[in-house]
């Protein structure tokens, strides 16, 4: 619009100019053997008005101005993107192979295309496996390749010990490799342990190595103290190592004040070490008020000692307004104490309270 507009403008002017040319030829008319007569005065005829020359060149340089315009407006312009025609959208919705394809619309050579690109597509389904795959629609090269390709899919499940494998389609020496598989895979699994061993499909010499690896587990089983143990299934030497064992482990339980502890299978050596460990672990929890001293369990040297950490703890729990407090036990002096406490809570709440506004 901006190139329309100057377009405009310049023609205006250059009528302008020449009405300008056409007052000063009439006031001041060129001589014929002056300077003048190239000039634009020779533009007018006698009577002051456009000459022909002068029509035709103002005509060619407007014809120029407006080639000019329009060239210039068609590079500004952006490229306008061209709008697919129908049969276009529908060639490419049965070239994708998408619903809504109408191949009445098409003509032969499209239909061509469509053809090609759909056997293209059949082919890679069917070298997938997908269940799309329509086998009647490939050529005998293709379908040796899709046969292939099942077969290595088929021998690759079989390998994996996938469910799905089809050991009717191997070959002789794919299904003895197989077989080897299947056994090596089912040894390791029972010396692991694993409950999907079948041990009927073991050698002798497997077994042997199946039963010296559960003999293993299971004394270890029994050395850690684990339900799964079998003690039957131990030797003499091996249940007296297991017994060792056993009494160590229910040793440090005592010690640690587990439940899991058994004082009746301790010895008197130990049930005094346990004692002994039990009333210093007392002590220091009564000594430090922790809910788990038993002060009835205190010797009466140890109660003594705890009494004046109990007596403490009373008195800063009365000084506190804490419900542990006993009145009962404060003296005299500790009961002026937490008297005084007391007051200064009170005075420090009264000057809070009248500092406010």
């Amino acid at each position: 619009m901006l190139l329309i507009f100057l377009l405009f403008t310049n023609v205006r002017r250059a009528f302008w100019s020449m009405d300008d040319l056409n007052d000063k030829c009439q006031s001041n008319p060129c001589s014929n053997g002056s300077l003048g007569s190239t000039s634009t005065c020779n533009l007018h005829d006698k009577k002051g008005k456009l000459s022909e020359t002068g029509k035709a060149m103002l005509v060619r340089s407007t014809v120029f101005l407006g080639l000019f315009g329009l060239m210039a407006f068609g590079w500004a312009a952006p490229p306008s993107k061209p709008v697919p025609a129908p049969q276009d959208s529908n060639l490419q919705t049965c070239l994708h192979g998408f619903s809504g394809c109408d191949v009445s619309a098409l003509s032969p050579d499209e239909i061509k295309q469509v053809s090609t690109v759909s056997m293209k597509r059949n082919l890679e389904s069917c070298m997938e496996g997908s269940t799309v795959c329509d086998p009647t629609r490939l050529s005998a090269t293709d379908a040796t390749a899709v046969q292939a390709a099942r077969y290595r899919r088929n021998l690759d499940k079989c390998g994996s010990g996938s469910p799905t494998c089809n050991p009717l389609l191997l070959s002789a020496k794919d299904a003895e490799a197989l077989r080897k598989t299947v056994l090596e895979r089912n040894y390791a699994k029972c010396l692991e342990g694993s409950p999907t061993c079948d041990p009927t499909r073991l050698t002798p010499a497997e077994s042997k190595s199946v039963a010296a690896a559960s003999l293993r587990r299971n004394l270890d089983h029994c050395n850690e103290g684990s339900p799964t143990c079998d003690p039957t299934r131990l030797t003499p030497q091996e249940a007296s190592v297991v017994r060792v064992a056993a009494a160590r482990r229910n040793l440090q339980h005592c010690l640690d004040g587990l439940f899991t502890c058994d004082p009746t299978e301790l010895t008197e050596a130990e049930s005094k070490e346990v004692r002994t460990t039990f009333e210093r672990r007392n002590e220091a929890a009564c000594k430090d008020g922790l809910a788990s001293c038993q002060p009835l369990e205190l010797r009466p040297a140890d109660l003594d000692q705890s009494r004046a950490g109990f007596r403490s703890r009373n008195v800063d729990a009365c000084k506190q307004g804490l419900p542990a407090c006993d009145p009962s036990l404060l003296t005299g002096p500790e009961m002026a104490s937490v008297t005084a406490a007391f007051q200064q809570r009170r005075s420090r709440l009264n000057r809070t309270q009248q500092s406010r506004p």
